[in-house]
């Protein structure tokens, strides 16, 4: 199995930080939001295997979040477990209803935590996830042995590339802001600002083309960013 992504939506900072630096010790890769609005944006630009969302939360309350996941084509199935200082049983019954999948309350020990993410983790893998190997226009992703081919062929690719060429060709068509791929291309190791996602986004088509590719597979979309070519234009 890949590392298992975990986004984090929290606006306690120190919270934050230790529940990352726990699960980081545990072989995950984490990813951190501190409003609703930005952790929002992170869900549908990464897909996380699991998210943690606090339910008070600035811009976007945890609820509005989880209820616009729910309401997406692609972000519908993610894992999310609601955390709350709320105690009250009335606020885990909304947090379910909303589509919740666990529910702890503050304050908790990030052992507890570890274990109601491993569940639902198995729970997934026990469905079958073929989120792990995605195929398009001839490029396939495989998260599990973090590979990329192109008409069978492998790319060498650094693992900023990959997260970019990953987010994109999960979700062809849609048109992606260079905040949402700095978004995407976030992980250990990684230096990205905004501008260097064009430099990044300029290799990968070089080294699409030189795998062969005849079409621009990575269109650029004037005044917004970039997004991955959903099909090749019939010819008139």
């Amino acid at each position: 199995m890949p590392q298992p992504r975990i986004l984090i939506v929290e606006d306690e900072r120190g919270l934050t930080d230790s529940i990352a630096w726990y699960f980081n010790r545990e072989g995950y890769e984490t990813i951190i939001a501190h409003d609703g609005q930005e952790g929002l944006r992170k869900a549908q630009t990464i897909i996380p295997d699991v998210m943690l969302l606090d339910l008070n939360l600035p811009t976007l309350d945890g609820l509005t979040v989880c209820r616009e996941l729910r309401s997406g084509e692609r972000t519908r199935d993610i894992p999310i477990i609601m955390i709350t200082a709320r105690a009250e049983e009335n606020d885990q019954v909304i947090g379910y209803k909303m589509g919740a999948d666990d529910y702890v309350s503050k304050p908790f020990s990030n052992k507890v935590l570890l274990e109601k993410v491993k569940a639902i983790l198995r729970r997934v893998e026990g469905t079958s996830d073929p989120s792990d190997v995605i195929e398009h226009m001839d490029v396939k992703v495989d998260r599990v042995r973090h590979r990329v081919t192109y008409l069978a062929d492998a790319l060498d690719l650094t693992p900023t590339e990959f997260r970019l060429l990953e987010c994109m060709v999960r979700q062809p068509g849609r048109a992606f802001t260079r905040h949402q791929l700095m978004d995407a291309a976030i992980g250990e190791g990684s230096i990205v600002l905004e501008r260097t996602i064009d430099v990044h986004i300029k290799t990968l088509r070089k080294k699409l083309s030189t795998a062969g590719a005849e079409v621009e597979l990575i269109e650029t979309v004037r005044g917004v960013g970039y997004r991955f070519l959903e099909a090749v234009a019939e010819p008139v």
